[in-house]
């Protein structure tokens, strides 16, 4: 299907349901086209680097290349099935108003760390210090837990309950994130550059929404996209979790396999104890009779 050949008013975007199946496959060229996905930004705001993934310029904006993209959606769907089927974590990274509640919905769906509101510098980079925040807001817990709030004066208790909320809404999402994330997924790097900067230092790979304004050279893993259109973060982000889904799944069900194959293992191992046994006993017995015959024939 060639975008030139399409009539002036299809580009519009439609109103689409996109959260009306769990599990979604590979997103079609019409579905991309339908979300939004093509939208890129004006013509003077483009970055060079981003020539190979844009398709035609139309009234002053940038159109993607959506074959591209649907390519590009596939590969890093793949690795990140992967990468869930191995048990990796991934950090999922959306400050900008119109992704927050999306991502945070599809992370937590998965079970992985996400961060939605302010990047807190050196999150990947200081990581030992951002985890001590997060033990932080553990003992607190506790306190709250085991009487030792009452011991204290009022005001104590307000500031300790504010920060608290602060550290909450900061960190409270990645409260279970113990260790590095073996991977990021960030929407719009423009705005997210200090954390594609700490994971480029650390060697993180980074998956991202890239549009026409974005340099893609930041970016291991590219998907060129409309990072501004929720529909557009929708699906794509969608997609990702659900390919993620299915890598938990499989890791599910080869632990099930592997639990199944032991104790089948655990059960024959007294079967072939039994049969060792009863082989051996006759041989014992013939052992037993030869002996004195042996003696006396020796005296």
């Amino acid at each position: 299907m060639d975008l030139r050949s399409l009539p002036r008013g299809c580009l519009k975007t439609k109103n689409v349901n996109l959260t009306s199946k769990k599990k979604m496959a590979n997103p079609t060229f019409e579905q991309l086209l339908e979300a939004g996905c093509h939208f890129g930004h004006l013509k003077r705001k483009w970055n060079p680097a981003m020539a190979p993934y844009i398709f035609m310029e139309r009234n002053g904006i940038h159109i993607i290349d959506l074959y591209k993209t649907e390519a590009k959606l596939a590969e890093a769907a793949n690795v990140l099935r992967g990468m869930a089927k191995s048990g990796k974590k991934v950090l999922f990274v959306a400050t900008k108003k119109q992704a927050k509640q999306v991502i945070a919905d599809l992370a937590s769906s998965v079970g992985m760390p996400y961060v939605i509101e302010r990047w807190p510098g050196g999150m990947l980079t200081n990581f030992p210090t951002i985890r001590k925040a997060v033990r932080k807001m553990t003992t607190i817990d506790k306190m709250s837990k085991d009487g030792t709030f009452d011991n204290l004066s009022k005001r104590e208790r307000l500031q300790i309950s504010r920060q608290r909320a602060k550290l909450e809404k900061t960190l409270g999402s990645i409260a279970d994130l113990n260790r590095l994330p073996s991977a990021l997924f960030v929407v719009d790097v423009m705005k997210e550059h200090i954390a594609v900067a700490e994971a480029n230092r650390l060697g993180i790979p980074v998956f991202a929404m890239v549009d026409t304004n974005s340099d893609p050279g930041l970016v291991d893993y590219v998907i060129p996209a409309n990072d501004d259109a929720s529909k557009s973060i929708e699906l794509i982000a969608g997609t990702l979790v659900a390919a993620m889904a299915e890598g938990l799944e499989e890791r599910k069900a080869e632990k099930l396999d592997n639990e199944a194959a032991e104790a089948q293992a655990e059960a024959a191992a007294p079967r072939r104890e039994r049969r060792r046994v009863r082989r051996e006993e006759p041989k014992a017995e013939a052992a037993e009779e030869a002996a004195p015959a042996a003696e006396e024939a020796a005296e």
